[in-house]
This record gives structure tokens, C-alpha cells and sequence, in this order.
């Protein structure tokens, strides 16, 4: 068996090997928790890190210990686990089939399956033999019991030489052995049954729950057509394909690879990486995903990231990174099991000690309700309680675009109080639009957008080429522009149809043109709004023709958004380094506070601020909203946005949608609710079972049905959270509730943040 090593130098100058495997048989977290503890007592093996959701071990290994790679694979399969080769990065030229993609065997092919099916088959021969010869019953369930618990007690032996002393296992082996001792054989197979039954329907769900991730990583297709420097084209693996390399993608055909439309155009559906279920338009210049599917024309495409860089991989890598941390519940319930599951074994040793000491009771009696104690008291359901919900919340969150970087953050997420949002790029589109065109002296409109449009068809200022655009989607006519020139920060000048003009500032044109008073206040009535005026002036008439109004205006979805924000009773507030008034403008018609003019200092001092009376979230997409992404309890980055602003942040909006922030809160609010109820769920029903158990109501069949079925619920309770359909819309008329009126008022309140009268 060859496993993924490689070799990492430290400060010391001694290597350490990074060794990576694959953990086969893992159905609940408690079995990273065994792993993990295990083979931090093999000597020179540290940094030891299980993954539960993609099935991954990563652990490092000091030089010259006595511990090999081999000794690591016989502790791991002594546990009751099966060991295979790592998973490394993808290379160029590696054709080796994604782990992740791999199908799984069906249940009946697993270990415990075939477990579970020759179990059922000793335990019908067992009945049929009671039926038939009642004298032997007893002893062909004596040898169910002992064929069926010998692979159980012999993990029970090797977790407690590793650490683990109070496992399931150990329960389940002691009550079971102590069953058959006191004569209750039959119930004593049950328990064995029932077990690995309840076993084998963990490790059924626990693979649902990693299929998302190994359907994300199947999206990419194995091959690709290259085309070659000489013109030819090449079918190759799609892991060889390097930065640069051009592909071919025809109609039907998946992209191999990140990268930049050179040649064609076509739609693309892009709903598997994006969440957006409408394809795409895309031409000449624009960017495509490895995975999206090529609808209905041939392109050609530059290979701008490799295999091991694409966004599903990137994708792949942060989910898995995400399911590896522990949510702060999880952290707490694990320590609580570390101490209830001992806790249990005393009062059950108690139970069989204290009644026939103390009261003259029965010792079978109080033996057997010891014995059935142990099992209901297995803290399974318990310890799955939180990882189940959190890997369900960050699968369904992926499904929809909403890529969050741990249980963590989805659990401080559905806490937070307010959320700041950046303004340019984020809540608005990024670029300059045209919003207003005035026409002066008898020009029409259309005739004022032509002849801006021909003055500004040489410049690449962001405004010029909003104003061009603005032409072309219109359809008008732009006639030719001559002897073009430019005054850097005052005007644009060309010959238009043997016309002299000139486009600039409102200040410049007040110098060059005379303004009558109305345009003059039309013009100041649009800066008013928070907008840009660009003044289509004639130099020889020195008279204003017609003015553009542009600004960066808000997103489709951001005014839904904020509402939605609203509803769920999340303070949104705009922190913006654009001037007040533009500021003001957008906070208007968006509905939310705002605070302008910020440098990246001014809005951490105002994150800290808010920090101070509550839980803060940050919506950033460039380089400069990284250190407030960072600063913030929660980052949220745009997906459209800088590399360095999504690496910051805690969680990414693929979509780069408003309305996904206030979907990311009610989805974090949904995983916190599942883990409060499935906490209820395990707790609940284990001490409704102890009491009867006690009493006496109860016996060893239904303890083992009440762990199983703890289990049972808490994993079709968390896979619930799979139907998550988002934030309900915001309801204009729906009553203000008391978190909507503590939106103006209370404790929330925040400090060095403009309270405007709207």
C-alpha cells in the first residue's frame, strides 16, 4: 500500500514526514475521536487531524521514530477501521481517478453489512432451532451472541489500550457478555443484532452526508481537448492541462478548467459552481468555471488555473476544511461526553451494587437493569448531534452558493447582531451606470447620448465606457468623432460632424460655457443625488447642449436584501470611503444607515465599535475590506470579488447576491435550531429510557432501541436541513415585531454610526 507523504523542514532543520490517508468505516464523530486518540499514543506521530466528512487522515511523523507508516495502518485496522492510499494533490499528468468521485460499495458489500446479514442469518437459525429442539435454543443463541460480540470486544480491548476505555463498544460488549451470564441469551443476540444493525445505519447515513462533496468533485470532466501549437487537437487528461494551455469546449461539453474565452461565444450554465440556475450569456474576454456546461456553441478557451487551483477544488478544499473544524457546541458536547460516559458506568455499577447491598434486592434483577443502563447511556446520538447538523448546514449552504469556512462560522453567523457592508462592489454593481440624460435648447436626448458617445469612444475611463455602452444598448446611431484630445481632469474634446465638443465637469463648464440658471440647478439637483455630471458642451456656441448623470448603482437584489435583513431583525449598515452625499443617496434607497468618507482604518475602529454591543458581520469584496473582514466575528466576501478578500473572510457568496447574506443568517439560525432540537432529541430520550429502565419497565431490547433510535433521529433530523430553502421574503406590511422596532431603538443601538431622518 503506498502512501501520500511529503517531506516539510522545520525550524530545527530536521524533516518531518506529512503523512495522508484514507479512513474507511468512519460512521459518527465519536470514531474521529477514537482515531485521533489512538494515535496520539503511538510515539514521534503528531499534529493528528481526522477529517469525518471526506474520510481523510493528515498527521505528521518524526524522523527516525520507532513508529512506521505501517504501525500506524495495524493501530487504525485494530480499531475496527480500514486503511487505503491518500489523497494527493492532483499533478499534471496524474490520470488516477478522484477519491472524492469514487462511488461507495453498497451496504451489503461493506464489512458491516455482510456483519449485519450473517447476524440475521444465526439469529433466524437460533429461533428455528428454539422452535424445533427447545432444549438447544438456548445454546445456539449463547454462540449467536459470542460469534456476533467477538469482533466488538476485540475494538473494545484495542480502544482501551489506545485511550479510549469508555467506548460504545465497551457497553455494548459488557452488556451483552453480561446478558448471556445470567441466562438471557436471546435478549443478549438482540443486543448484539439490534447493535449492529444501528451501526450499519450510521455508516448508510453518514454516507449521504459526504455525497455532496463527491458530487461537487465528479462535475469536472476527466478529459479535454487540447489544442495544439501546430493546429492539431488532443484528447488528454484534464489533470495534465497547464496555465495557458488553449482547450476546445463543444455544445454539450463540460469545461475542463478555469480559465478566459479567447474565441466564441455561447451560454453557459454555470448552476452547479454558482447556484445560478439560468445560464449564462459569455463571449470573447470573459471568464468560465471547470464544471460549467457549455450550452450551444463552440469556444475556446485559455487555461488561466490548473486542476489543483480551480474554483471546484478550491470549493472542495475549504467544505472540507470547514467540516474538519469543530463548532464551539460540538467542542463542548465532546468535553461533556468525556466525562458523562464515565459518569454513567459508576451510577450503573450503583444501580447493580446499592439495591441487593442496601435493600435486600434481587441481584439478577439489578444486574440485568445495570446491564440495559449501559446501553442507553452510549453517547453516540449525543456526540452526533452537532457535526450531523453542521455538515448538513455547510452542504445545503454549498448547494446554493453560500461556501462557509467551518461550524464555527456558521454558528456565529446566525448570532450576529449587525451586519456592515462595504458599498462599491458589494451592495452596488462595481462600475459606473448611466442614469439620467437631459437634452438642453431643443437636442434631443438620443442625439445628446450619440454625441457623448462619439466624443468618449476613445477613452477607457470607467465613465466614458459607461457612456458608450449606454449608446450601443440603446441602438442609436454614433456618428464618427475627429481630432480627439484630453485635458487631464477637466474635459474630453472632438470634432463631432464638423462640431467642436467637449464633455467635462460641471465646474469646467461653468468656466467654458455659459449655464442658465435652470441647467444650473438641474445640474446641482442630480449632484444632490449622489451622481456624477458629465456637461456635452458646443466650444463655439459656448452654450451647454445636454448633461449625463452616472453613478455605481445599487445591485438588482440589494434593496430585497437589506429588507430581508430586517425581518430576521440583523441591523445592515453601509461603511464606504465615497463621499457623504453619494452615501447618502445609496443608504436612501436602500433603507440602512450608513457612515462615508472611511479609510480601512476608520472602518475597523467602527467594527470594533460595534463589536462592543454585538455579534458584527462583514461584507467585503476588494483588497481593502480584508482587514475588516478579519476583524469582524464573521467575514463575508462577495464571490466576484479580490482572491485576497475571499481567503479573509469566514464565508463566501458564490452568486455575490445581497439577498445571500440574509439567506447565509436564516440558514445558520435553521443548523442552530436542528443541533438545540437534536441535543433534546438524545438527552430526551435516553432519560425517559433510564427512568423506565430503573423502574424497571424497560429491559435490554428497548435500551438498545432507544440508543439506536436516539441515533436514528438525530441524523434524519439533521438531514432535514438538506430542504433548506432560504430567508422568507420581507414583508412590507407585516407588523414590526420586537426585534424589527429594536432595529431603531434599544440596546443594539450603535455607537459612531449616523442615525438619518429619512
Amino acid at each position: 500500500m503506498r502512501f501520500h507523504a511529503q517531506d516539510m523542514t522545520l525550524d530545527g532543520g530536521s524533516a518531518k514526514a506529512a503523512l495522508t490517508m484514507r479512513i474507511e468505516g468512519m460512521d459518527c464523530g465519536s470514531c474521529v475521536a477514537k482515531i485521533e486518540t489512538a494515535l496520539a499514543h503511538l510515539p514521534g506521530v503528531s499534529d493528528v487531524r481526522v477529517n469525518f466528512a471526506n474520510e481523510k487522515l493528515d498527521l505528521t511523523l518524526d524522523p527516525g521514530s520507532a513508529t512506521r507508516p505501517e504501525d500506524i495502518v495495524t493501530t487504525i485496522q485494530s480499531l475496527g477501521f480500514g486503511v487505503s492510499a491518500g489523497h494527493p494533490q492532483a499533478t499534471p499528468g496524474d490520470t488516477a481517478p478522484d477519491p472524492h468521485a469514487a462511488a461507495g460499495p453498497r451496504w451489503w458489500h461493506t464489512r458491516k453489512g455482510k456483519q449485519v446479514i450473517g447476524l440475521g442469518v444465526l439469529m433466524g437459525a437460533a429461533y428455528a432451532v428454539a422452535l424445533l429442539f427447545p432444549a438447544y435454543g438456548m445454546w445456539v443463541f449463547a454462540i449467536a451472541v459470542l460469534i456476533g460480540v467477538l469482533p466488538f470486544a476485540r475494538q473494545a480491548v484495542a480502544l482501551a489500550k489506545s485511550g479510549t476505555p469508555f467506548s460504545i463498544e465497551t457497553l455494548m460488549s459488557v452488556a451483552a457478555l453480561g446478558a448471556l451470564v445470567i441466562g438471557e441469551a436471546e435478549e443478549a443476540a438482540a443486543v448484539v443484532f439490534l447493535f449492529s444493525v444501528g451501526e450499519l445505519l450510521e455508516g448508510v447515513a453518514a454516507g449521504r452526508a459526504r455525497a455532496g462533496i463527491k458530487a461537487l468533485a465528479s462535475l469536472v470532466p476527466k478529459t479535454a481537448i487540447r489544442l495544439e501549437a501546430q493546429g492539431g487537437q488532443r484528447e488528454v487528461p484534464a489533470t495534465s492541462l497547464q496555465v495557458n494551455d488553449l482547450v476546445l469546449v463543444r455544445p454539450g461539453d463540460r469545461v475542463a478548467a478555469d480559465g478566459v474565452i479567447v474565441e466564441g461565444a455561447s451560454s453557459l450554465d454555470e448552476s452547479p459552481i454558482t447556484g445560478e440556475s439560468i445560464p449564462l450569456a459569455k463571449t470573447v474576454g470573459d471568464s468560465v468555471f471547470a464544471g460549467a456546461v457549455n450550452v450551444d456553441g463552440a469556444l475556446r478557451i485559455r487555461v488561466e488555473k490548473t486542476a489543483a487551483d480551480n474554483t471546484i477544488s478550491r470549493i472542495i478544499h475549504l467544505v472540507e476544511e470547514a467540516q474538519a473544524s469543530k463548532a464551539p457546541t460540538a467542542r463542548f458536547i465532546e468535553r461533556f461526553s468525556h466525562y458523562y460516559t464515565p459518569a454513567v458506568m459508576v451510577i450503573a455499577a450503583l444501580i447493580v451494587l446499592v439495591p441487593p447491598l442496601a435493600m435486600g434486592g434481587d441481584w439478577q434483577t439489578w444486574l440485568y437493569r445495570g446491564l440495559a443502563l449501559l446501553l442507553i447511556a452510549c453517547p453516540c446520538a449525543l456526540v452526533l448531534s452537532t457535526p450531523a447538523a453542521i455538515a448538513s448546514g455547510l452542504a445545503v449552504g454549498t448547494r446554493r452558493g453560500l461556501l462557509v469556512k467551518g461550524g464555527n462560522a456558521l454558528e456565529i453567523i446566525g448570532k450576529v447582531g449587525s451586519i456592515a457592508f462595504d458599498k462599491t462592489g458589494t451592495l452596488t454593481e462595481g462600475r459606473p451606470m448611466v442614469t439620467d440624460i437631459v437634452a438642453f435648447d431643443g437636442t434631443s436626448e438620443n442625439e445628446v447620448l450619440a454625441l457623448c458617445a462619439a466624443v468618449e469612444s476613445g477613452s477607457s475611463h470607467p465613465l466614458a465606457t459607461a457612456i458608450v455602452k449606454r449608446a450601443a444598448d440603446t441602438g442609436i446611431a454614433v456618428p464618427a468623432a475627429a481630432n480627439a484630445s484630453a485635458t487631464a481632469g477637466k474635459a474630453v474634446r472632438a470634432e463631432v460632424s464638423g462640431r467642436r465638443l467637449a464633455i467635462g465637469s460641471p465646474v469646467y463648464a461653468a468656466q467654458a460655457a455659459t449655464l442658465a440658471g435652470g441647467q444650473a440647478e438641474r445640474i446641482a439637483a442630480l449632484q444632490t443625488a449622489g451622481k456624477t455630471v458629465s456637461v456635452l458642451l458646443d466650444e463655439q456656441s459656448r452654450k451647454a447642449l445636454g448633461l449625463v448623470a452616472l453613478r455605481d448603482e445599487p445591485r438588482q437584489d440589494a434593496q430585497e436584501g437589506v429588507a430581508a435583513l430586517k425581518v430576521l431583525g440583523v441591523r445592515a449598515v453601509m461603511l464606504t470611503g465615497d463621499n457623504r452625499r453619494t452615501a447618502q443617496a445609496i443608504a436612501d434607497k436602500l433603507g440602512m444607515d450608513y457612515e462615508a468618507e472611511l479609510l480601512p482604518q476608520d472602518k475597523l475602529r467602527l467594527i470594533n465599535d460595534m463589536k462592543r454591543q454585538a455579534k458584527v458581520a462583514m461584507v467585503g469584496d476588494g483588497i481593502n475590506d480584508a482587514p475588516a473582514l478579519a476583524t469582524a466575528d464573521v467575514g463575508i466576501a462577495m464571490g466576484g470579488g479580490a482572491d485576497v478578500a475571499i481567503e479573509t473572510a469566514d464565508a463566501a457568496l458564490m452568486k455575490s447576491r445581497v439577498t445571500d447574506v440574509a439567506h447565509l443568517v436564516a440558514l445558520s439560525r435553521a443548523t442552530l435550531a436542528n443541533i438545540h432540537q437534536n441535543v433534546v432529541f438524545a438527552l430526551g430520550l435516553k432519560t425517559v429510557f433510564l427512568v423506565t429502565t430503573v423502574l424497571g419497565f424497560t429491559g435490554l431490547w428497548v435500551a438498545v432501541l432507544a440508543d439506536t433510535g436516539a441515533t436514528a433521529l438525530v441524523t434524519l433530523n439533521a438531514l432535514r436541513l438538506l430542504r433548506f430553502k432560504g430567508a422568507r421574503p420581507a414583508d412590507e406590511h407585516r407588523p414590526a415585531s420586537e426585534a424589527d422596532r429594536g432595529q431603531t431603538s434599544g440596546p443594539q443601538a450603535l455607537s459612531g454610526i449616523s442615525r438619518n431622518a429619512r
